[in-house]
């Protein structure tokens, strides 16, 4: 009876033995589909990270991110902001919205709403619908609908760098917690990539900066040496380098910051400004650098004392506050690098970028300092080889002065007593009066010959010529022309014994050929200074559009003070199309050596 019972019970149980099989299996399928699934995130994750990590270029890497973020999790809309030093987004790379949508839908984010939570709160956030979060700011006109995100920062050296945000996942599915675990996982991995990139991307800056460097210095050194071979003489040479093409600087230094506007600024000449801070722009480079050439910039901002003080480069938030109103659209940041070498201020280069690019970058704040101090060593070394020159010049201008003197003058003396001798041997009038003129012409090339000594030795001793300073200011306030003014120099210029003379006439010819290069429009303008009869008189004339009315402005009326103070006249005519003439008069003195 017992082995009856016990084979039907066998029976009856097979069947919840193939339910529990049945049930393994269902759960092996389960747990293998999701290691499959795992798998597949996995090579997904590591996929996206080699993708992140094949580019060392910043705004690549950048764009990578996004892109391997929105494949990873299946997200149609992607987006890396990039933190700023204001804690606002100062970069925004998107992914799923063509350039056409980007440009109707207007200004890129800048960090609030939900975005800006992120930004105050650097941790995941997972949203059903972003649109109802507490802190949605709304979307602006022509912006896409979004609806499910996530968004999780991504963070370089335990400083947050940005965030990831992605939106609308396929299928209209939410993000899930295991999207979240990928997405802090590529956040993690893209923060290395970020930070590989911008250490590749700041030592490749510092290697231009450092090959700028000496390009500029060979410039400013080959264009100095070029000059003295060509026989350009010490008295051309005429003080901070002038034949250094300014320009040429202010150029590379634009390359290399990425900047809008540089600017290449020098002090100004005490004949040309009444301010200690005035500078004048000797090279410029840039969109709408053309207007600021020759310009002289009064720069008495607290800034720029500190940087001529300290030495150390500063940024200004408005370029305005120390360009002043010249600076029109160039309202960005401002960088200004000293150019001092051995204790001698050269001038200040001026770095402007454009209204919201931010701020200029360290390495660029650095190297732009290391730029400027081998801009500055170059012109030192250059004013020490003309001082070498001019030594030089001065020497042999002493050797020929004391020839002339020991020599010359006294055998046109001892011609000139034998002359006057004859006197006693004829007595024609015509005779007489012929020996007269000839003793007469001996004795005004003696005085010559005397005045060209004094001027030799005046050099020597380290005073400037007047023609020379003349010819440096025609030179540089006629600096923006596409043609260079015609000057001629007449008379014992350089003889004037009253210095206040000289500085009067260098600032009214600085005030009137300014004018004219700035409102004439000339083809041509001559410049004509001479000395006779006690007289000295300047002459400027152009042939540009000229004026029916002639208004006094602080120019017109400073040229007619200086004229006055001098016991001279000042006169300015102009006729419509025909040109301006302006003739500065005043009595002088030349001095003579006995």
């Amino acid at each position: 009876m017992e082995s009856s019972n016990t084979g039907p019970r066998r029976f009856h149980e097979l069947p919840a033995v193939d339910a529990k099989i049945e049930d393994l299996l269902k759960n092996f399928l389960d747990r293998g589909g999701e290691l499959l699934d795992a798998q597949q995130h996995m090579r997904g994750l590591l996929e996206a990270v080699v993708a992140v990590a094949e580019d060392l270029s910043l705004e690549a890497v950048l764009d990578r991110v996004v892109n391997s973020a929105c494949r990873l999790l299946h997200a149609q809309y992607g987006a890396l902001g990039v933190i700023g030093e204001d804690k606002q987004l100062s970069h925004f790379i998107t992914v799923g919205i063509n350039k056409d949508l980007a440009q109707k839908i207007g200004p890129l984010p800048t960090g609030h709403g939900v975005l800006g939570q992120l930004i105050t709160e650097p941790a995941p956030l997972r949203l059903h619908d972003l649109r109802e979060h507490p802190h949605a700011y709304g979307f602006p006109a022509n912006h896409p609908p979004m609806k499910t995100f996530l968004g999780v920062p991504i963070t370089v050296r335990d400083v947050v760098f940005g965030n990831l945000y992605l939106t609308d996942k396929e299928g209209g599915r939410d993000f899930t917690a295991e999207d979240e675990e990928l997405a802090v996982a590529l956040a993690a991995a893209a923060g290395v990539a970020i930070e590989n990139a911008r250490l590749y991307e700041d030592s490749r800056r510092r290697a231009s900066w450092l090959e700028a460097c000496m390009d500029v210095t060979g410039r400013v050194l080959g264009e100095e040496h070029a000059a003295g071979s060509a026989g350009v003489t010490a008295s051309e040479h005429i003080t901070g380098a002038e034949h250094v093409a300014f320009d040429v600087v202010a150029e590379r230094a634009l390359k290399e910051s990425g900047a809008r506007l540089a600017l290449i600024v020098v002090p100004g000449d005490s004949v040309e400004v009444t301010s200690a801070a005035a500078y004048r722009v000797a090279g410029a480079a840039g969109k709408g650098s053309a207007g600021f050439s020759g310009q002289l910039l009064a720069m008495d901002s607290p800034l720029i004392r500190s940087v001529v003080d300290t030495g150390k480069t500063a940024q200004a938030e408005d370029a305005s506050t120390v360009l002043g109103g010249l600076i029109g659209q160039h309202r960005g940041r401002l960088l200004a690098i000293d150019l001092s070498a051995r204790g001698v201020h050269h001038g200040l280069l001026i770095l402007v970028r454009g209204r919201g690019e931010g701020p200029f970058l360290n390495s660029d704040v650095q190297m732009g300092a290391v730029f400027g101090s081998h801009v500055a060593v170059a012109l030192e070394l250059d004013r020490s080889h003309r001082l070498r020159e001019e030594l030089v010049v001065f020497t042999d201008r002493d050797r020929i002065a004391r020839d002339l003197h020991d020599v010359v003058i006294q055998r046109l003396f001892a011609a000139g007593l034998s002359i006057q001798s004859l006197r006693r041997f004829t007595d024609g009038e015509p005779a007489l009066s012929r020996i007269d003129a000839v003793t007469q012409e001996l004795d005004e090339t003696i005085r010559d010959l005397r005045n060209t000594i004094y001027s030799l030795h005046s050099t020597s001793n380290g005073t400037e010529l007047l023609s020379t300073r003349i010819l440096r200011t025609a030179r540089n306030v006629s600096r923006p022309l596409p043609f260079a003014p015609h000057l001629e120099l007449r008379g014992r210029i350089d003889s004037i014994s009253n210095p206040t003379t000289g500085t009067h006439l260098l600032a009214v010819i600085s005030e009137a050929l300014s004018n004219a290069v700035r409102h004439s429009g000339a083809e041509s303008i001559r410049v004509s200074v001479a000395v006779e009869n006690g007289a000295l008189l300047l002459k400027v004339d152009d042939d540009g559009v000229g004026f029916a009315e002639c208004t006094p402005g602080n120019g017109l009326v400073n040229m007619d003070y200086r004229a006055a103070e001098l016991g001279g006249w000042c006169t300015v005519s102009s006729t419509p199309g025909e040109g301006t003439h302006v003739q500065w008069s005043v009595p002088v003195s030349t001095g003579a050596v006995g």
